[in-house]
This record gives structure tokens, sequence and C-alpha cells, in this order.
């Protein structure tokens, strides 16, 4: 059951990726959910380089929540992506969910990194 959801959501990512391109002006914010972690990056797919990394692995979230699985730990997570977005001078992104579905974590790092200032 496992193999298939993993098939299945990579084949949903695909399919968003056909779509979604980011480049230097505009960069692609990707997700990556885990089972006990979720990680975003600002990637340039011209160049084929990551930009900016947040994740809550990252010391500063570590220090404020005890699990790291939840949706409080998302919302962290999308500040500090728009915080080291913005110290580079990136405003505006692409929106990549991973192929996971658009509530819970996802949809908590997506809203906390639209209010604190990343337009897409």
């Amino acid at each position: 059951m496992a193999t298939t959801k993993i098939i299945s959501r990579n084949t949903r990512h695909r399919r968003i990726r056909v779509k979604v391109h980011g480049s230097l002006q505009r960069p692609r914010l990707s997700v990556f959910r885990s089972l006990n972690h979720i990680y975003a990056q600002l990637i340039d797919d011209t160049n084929g380089a990551t930009l900016v990394a947040a994740s809550t692995l990252d010391k500063e979230v570590k220090e404020i929540t005890g699990h790291k699985g939840n949706i409080k730990s998302s919302t962290l997570v999308g500040g500090l992506i728009a915080k080291r977005a913005k110290e580079k001078g990136i405003t505006s992104v692409v929106f990549d969910r991973g192929g996971f579905k658009y509530h819970g974590r996802v949809k908590a790092l997506s809203e906390a990194a639209r209010a604190a200032g990343l337009i897409f």
C-alpha cells in the first residue's frame, strides 16, 4: 500500500512540474513533507540552484517547537523561508506543492509564507 501512495504522489508531482518552472526573478517554492519534518526550498530551475532553504531541522524552529510534524512547525518554516527570501531580495515565487494535497501542513506553510510577504 505504501508504494502505491509514493508512486501516486510522484505522478502528481511530475504532472505539476510540467506547468511550474522557477526562474531567478520568480523561483519555485518547493515543499516536501515527510512524516516527522517539512522542508521548503526556493529553486532557480534555469540554473538548477537552490537559492534559499528552510526546514523543521533548522535551529530557529527546533528551539521553539517540540514535535516537528505538526501545523505549528509548518507555520514557522513558512515564515522562516519568507524571511530568508526577503533577505535575498526575492518577493515573488511560484508554489510547488510537490504532489501533496493542499491542506494541513502544506497549506499552513504556504499561508505563513504569504502572510510574511511572499507573493504567489
